[in-house]
């Protein structure tokens, strides 16, 4: 279940104006990783008196993100001064599998989480601030596509790719590429409060609290593949029929073994025991119809396995983090203006 730490709302900035907000790019960086985040602290400077932000990448001039638009780093590594910063954003992207062989960035990155207030970064930026020895031991997000990733890399951190963004005492980290503007949000909403931080979200049409718990609402990458013909069996027919009943023991017929022997093979190949797998899957296909259909939630819950609304209900609260009418609400939407 997606879990995000509490901030702390009566916490209020003690001048706005010596916040200094540095972003570091590189090239091959995600643009909106930079732009979105950026916007949202500019905008709300324009309300409470400033932010002061400035770009940083391994030299000053123009960086070529991953998007092949053209971004002026005002600094360079050798022009800024790593002390004296309030935030410090990292921004992600393809390019940051190279910025962490970059010896001067990487201590350049290090310096200035050693010092200021805040260490966040935006989606695979988190890379960035492993190398740089920033957030060891931390539990950390980033995009769901280098979760796997980041958790071989960098064993020591606690990976969850579910939330949208993760704050970890003054490390804060987020998911891909919009998720960096939640994140912004939730920093403005520190430091000037909710009533700013809302102004903000209302002037750059965004959710202050985006729903889902702040989920990253992926695909479904949460399953290894099964290496056993027995066990492939049981994974196909619960896909071809999530609402069929899927017990153990129906499920051992699909795989022609024993209830235990299945208990013990399902859960080594796959990583999850069946009835949790069952579960997901389910709460996969109730997704599929609350934004293709017109069906109640009742139908669906009945047509997808669950029985009742409420065990609907509970489950996809449990998966997803929000309730199925929200999600609904929310995901129908986008598919209409799509």
């Amino acid at each position: 279940m997606p879990v995000v730490d509490a901030v702390d709302r009566g916490e209020q900035a003690e001048d706005v104006h010596q916040r200094r907000i540095v972003f570091v790019i590189f090239d091959g960086f995600q643009a909106l990783d930079l732009v979105g985040p950026h916007e949202v602290f500019q905008y709300a400077g324009t309300l409470v008196g400033g932010y002061d932000c400035q770009v940083l990448a391994p030299g000053a001039g123009p960086v070529r993100p991953s998007s092949g638009l053209s971004v002026h780093a005002g600094y360079g590594v050798d022009a800024l001064d790593p002390r004296g910063i309030d935030t410090l954003v990292v921004t992600g992207g393809h390019g940051v599998d190279r910025a962490v062989r970059d010896g001067a960035l990487v201590e350049w990155v290090a310096a200035a989480g050693a010092s200021a207030r805040r260490v966040t970064s935006v989606c695979s930026g988190v890379f960035l601030l492993a190398a740089a020895g920033l957030v060891e031991g931390r539990r950390v997000t980033t995009h769901w596509s280098r979760a796997d990733q980041l958790a071989r890399q960098y064993p020591q951190l606690r990976v969850d790719c579910d939330p949208i963004f993760i704050r970890d005492g003054r490390v804060w980290t987020s998911a891909g590429v919009t998720a960096g503007m939640d994140l912004a949000l939730a920093l403005v909403e520190e430091d000037v409060g909710r009533d700013i931080a809302l102004a903000v979200a209302q002037e750059l049409v965004l959710f202050l609290r985006r729903p889902g718990g702040q989920s990253q609402f992926s695909v479904p990458l949460w399953s290894r593949q099964p290496s056993s013909d027995p066990v492939r069996a049981v994974v196909s027919a619960i896909h071809a029929d999530p609402g069929a009943r899927h017990g153990i023991a129906d499920l051992a017929g699909h795989a022609g073994l024993s209830p235990r022997h299945l208990q013990r093979r399902f859960a080594a190949e796959l990583g999850i025991p069946p009835a949790a797998f069952v579960e997901r899957v389910r709460v996969e296909a109730a997704r599929r119809a609350l934004v293709d259909g017109e069906e109640s939630v009742e139908v669906i819950a009945r047509r997808c396995g669950f029985g009742t609304a409420e065990t609907l209900r509970r489950s996809f609260h449990r998966q997803v983090g929000v309730a199925p009418s929200a999600y609904r609400d929310r995901f129908r939407t986008i598919k209409e203006y799509a």
